[in-house]
């Protein structure tokens, strides 16, 4: 879908039309917006920012206050079609909890995240010896939500650990679509799609 940011673009490209979605981290809800308005899904949020929250609501979106570390318990076994977290694996205090969490409210789960393997961080490393700044991670390492660097591979080792199942996956080099051939090093951004 034309206008999303280019892993929300993947995403609402692959849910299915009048999907139920609980989207968590959902920013100021244009994911929701896109899959309420263009597919007909029943798109539901969470989203920890008061203001983002505040800024749904307004566009007549369902989103409550929450935080996904503590409040993904509350919603009951298989209550959404898809579960969607996109740049917020990351930010989560137990990334392995939060997996299971979205499998067991969901029949199948979304989740992209920021490739911290890709080249440009290596050699940020390797030469400058510091956490890079780059147009994908614009923010300096003591200001950034993310509080776990994790690679496509770190992600592959987990979803397999925890017996989870990737039915597909997408890479993104800036806001194109890559070969998955050496995707832990080429690729800035993963989307992944989940089931049990």
């Amino acid at each position: 879908m034309t206008g999303l940011r280019p892993d929300l673009a993947i995403i609402a490209d692959h849910v299915s039309p009048g999907a139920s979605v609980l989207d968590i981290g959902c920013g100021d809800g244009e994911l929701l917006a896109a899959l309420r308005d263009r597919k007909g899904c029943d798109a539901r949020g969470m989203e920890l920012d008061p203001a983002n929250v505040s800024h749904c609501v307004a566009l007549g979106l369902p989103v409550i206050q929450g935080d996904a570390d503590t409040d993904l318990a509350f919603y009951p076994d298989n209550s959404v079609d898809v579960a969607i977290l996109s740049q917020t694996l990351q930010t989560t205090m137990r990334p392995d909890r939060i997996l299971d969490q979205l499998l067991r409210i969901g029949e199948r789960a979304f989740v992209s995240f920021p490739n911290f393997g890709h080249w440009r961080v290596r050699t940020s490393l390797l030469w400058n010896g510091r956490m890079p700044v780059t147009r994908l991670l614009p923010v300096a390492w003591y200001e950034t939500p993310n509080i776990h660097h994790l690679t496509i591979e770190d992600f592959r080792h987990l979803v397999a650990e925890h017996g989870i199942r990737v039915e597909k996956s997408w890479f993104l080099s800036g806001d194109r679509l890559c070969s998955p051939a050496a995707a832990n090093f080429r690729a800035e951004h993963a989307v992944f799609l989940l089931s049990h």
